[in-house]
């Protein structure tokens, strides 16, 4: 059996400290495989904070795999945001986008975070041509027989008939992993757990979301996803301070952002646990 700890969203700068040290005696104790951390390192990619999320980071002791989320770009420099995005992580560079490999079973990384967009919102995903064949490249070299999941920031598409398709390039690029017999996609973002299956033109793939381990939460308390893989099936479970059941901790289907919801109708988990505002920034 394979075990992976799938986590998101630590916002260092807003970080919850017990859920952190809660997830790393997890580790220490449980030794999993890997840990797959998909995106938003940081609240506003400081140096301050990349230099924390870094420290935690490589305190880990076990193979890592690490996206960059929007918030990991810069936001107050765009001499840096265009030139030199990744300048401030570059302490933990052999972990971003690290393709893992282990018996069986191979972690791909899928780009979904840009510079810049053709509109006002940077913080929405966008799939470029060149970051899908990468992706698809590797797949298509993995010995045959081997199962993959692809690890992306943003939810590739919203689940729900409220969904604006706000990744761009999404859509085409699950149809595409779908054909390849991808086994799921996995992500964060939206600070809410998720586990669904999405029909695409290529075939259903199933759509894995990890909350958050920060103090940003949107619907339920922090979490993390603990994946188990034997026998090529693949489950989830949901683990969280809480002790709140799996089922219940899962949204049914991926807001637009990761803001706590605050109108009629969006999406919500069953805990119900929105916060009454958002934590400030800083």
């Amino acid at each position: 059996m394979t075990r992976l700890f799938h986590i998101s969203d630590l916002h260092f700068g807003l970080e919850d400290p017990a859920a952190l040290a809660w997830f790393t005696d997890c580790v220490r104790a449980e030794r999993p495989d890997a840990v797959l951390i998909t995106g938003d390192l940081t609240m506003r990619a400081r140096s301050r904070e990349f230099s924390a999320a870094c420290d935690w980071i490589e305190t880990l002791d076990v193979p890592v795999t690490v996206e960059v989320g929007n918030h990991d770009l810069p936001y107050f420099n765009p001499v840096a945001r265009f030139l030199f995005p990744y300048h401030r992580i570059r302490r933990i560079k052999r972990f971003v986008e690290q393709e893992i490999d282990l018996p069986g079973l191979a972690i791909v990384p899928l780009k979904t975070t840009a510079r810049a967009q053709w509109r006002l919102d940077w913080s929405k995903g966008w799939v470029t041509d060149k970051a899908l064949r990468r992706t698809l490249a590797a797949i298509d070299a993995l010995p045959p027989g081997t199962m993959a999941l692809v690890t992306a920031h943003h939810p590739l598409v919203e689940a729900g008939t409220r969904g604006r398709a706000l990744t761009r390039g999404g859509e085409r690029a699950l149809t595409a992993l779908a054909k390849r017999g991808v086994a799921a996609v996995l992500s964060g973002h939206v600070h809410d757990a998720f586990d669904l299956n999405k029909q695409t033109a290529g075939g259903p793939i199933r759509m894995i979301g990890a909350g958050t381990l920060s103090q940003r939460i949107r619907s339920t308390p922090p979490s993390f996803n603990e994946l188990r893989i034997a026998d090529r099936r693949l489950s989830v479970r949901v683990r969280n301070l809480a002790d709140v059941p799996t089922a219940e901790m899962q949204i049914a289907d991926i807001p637009p952002d990761a803001l706590p919801p605050r109108d009629p109708g969006e999406p919500v988990a069953p805990v119900h646990a929105v916060p009454p505002v958002d934590p400030p920034v800083h």
